[in-house]
């Protein structure tokens, strides 16, 4: 399955850096003026996986193998969108295209600016709270105006209308206190509907503080600070410093961890934003190891084996048979499906079982 997360924010707040920083090379147009960027730009980039090495390995020894199996990691697109104006719900800068492509994304990456740094336009940025208010602000907004657009049903017999007008009706009274659609509380039948408007605040949020290097050594302290002054979780907030994730971009691995390991942090900003971003939108992986190449595999947490093995082929959903399961913890310290099978540890488990992360996977599919 698909994870999408656009990139947002005021114009110069450090967007275009971040995400060429995300693939490691310059795909986004960065200038010091706004709306350099006019057209999304979209690119996938891979979780972080360390796991799938160690698959790799243990592959290699089982099978026989010459080489170590190629490792393809679960991804993650991220899409750079244009800055935005306080106006943008009415059309203002360059806002129809932003809202039209925040449409689109399944999260978003408000990205605000706590570094210092004179040379670079503030244009319209204040501080980290204002300027992601500014935003959310846009986007409520603009999803009121969907809403206003929306007509009422009369008193009609038809029950799905009436559900349907309700649930317009709740999401209006809640943004017009300021609350975005998705703290706004709806049971699961209301959520269905719900789904159908589009509500751009109904998307789940991570807010990626651009910050100066000096700041990364204290970046948990950082990010709980902040987390209370956008009143969302910890795990919502990630410190980052968009410059130095840049400069990290052009250096090899073991250059990487010795300038994170001189600046005092262990894991790379970048590395800590695309796991919040999987997080966020409640995704799991699971492994498949083979000789054609160890895997992680993106699926919804909670769901069940059957739906999960329609992630690799559609076919394997409809003619599932059962699942072999093995934990990977078991599955590296037994070297495999072998031998953990002779001890008992691969569980073959059918259709309703329920997905957990890290599971290593062979599916049993029928003719």
């Amino acid at each position: 399955m698909s994870l999408s997360v656009g990139i947002v924010g005021l114009p110069n707040v450090g967007k275009s850096t971040l995400f060429n920083a995300l693939l490691k090379k310059q795909q986004a147009f960065v200038a010091n003026f706004p709306f350099a960027t006019i057209e999304p730009n979209v690119g996938v980039v891979p979780v972080p996986n360390e796991k799938l090495k160690r698959l790799a390995e243990v592959t290699k020894e089982t099978e026989g193998m010459e080489n170590l199996p190629p490792e393809v990691p679960a991804t993650c697109e991220f899409v750079d969108i244009a800055g935005l104006i306080a106006g943008a719900h009415k059309g203002e800068g360059l806002g129809n295209k932003f809202l039209s492509h925040i449409r689109e994304v399944d999260a978003i990456c408000h990205v605000v600016r706590l570094f210092t740094d004179k040379d670079i336009v503030k244009s319209g940025s204040v501080d980290p709270k204002s300027d992601f208010e500014t935003v959310e602000t846009e986007l409520k907004l603009a999803d009121f105006q969907t809403l206003e657009k929306q007509k009422d049903p009369g008193n009609t017999p038809n029950k799905e209308l009436r559900l349907w007008w309700e649930v317009v009706t709740k999401l209006k009274f809640g943004l017009g206190k300021g609350i975005p659609a998705r703290l706004i509380e709806l049971n699961d039948e209301e959520k269905v509907v719900a789904k159908q408007l589009s509500m751009l605040t109904s998307k789940p949020i991570i807010i990626a503080l651009n910050c100066d290097e000096s700041d990364l050594k204290n970046s948990s302290e950082i990010e709980e600070k902040w987390a209370k002054q956008f009143n969302v979780q910890k795990d919502q907030v990630v410190a980052i410093s968009a410059k130095i994730e840049s400069e990290l971009a052009s250096l090899t691995n073991e250059e990487q961890n010795q300038y994170l390991k001189d600046l005092g942090v262990f894991e790379s900003g970048l590395e800590r934003l695309i796991k919040k971003a999987f997080s966020t939108l409640g995704l799991i992986t699971f492994l498949t190891a083979g000789e054609k190449e160890v895997r992680a595999w993106t699926i919804k947490n909670g769901i069940n084996a059957q739906k999960a093995s329609g992630v690799i082929h559609t076919d394997f959903e409809k003619k599932f048979i059962k699942a072999d399961v093995c934990s990977f913890d078991d599955f590296i310290l037994f070297g495999g499906w072998k031998k953990a099978r002779e001890l008992g540890k691969v569980k073959s488990e059918g259709k309703d079982y329920v997905m957990t992360d890290s599971d290593v996977v062979e599916f049993k599919i029928g003719t």
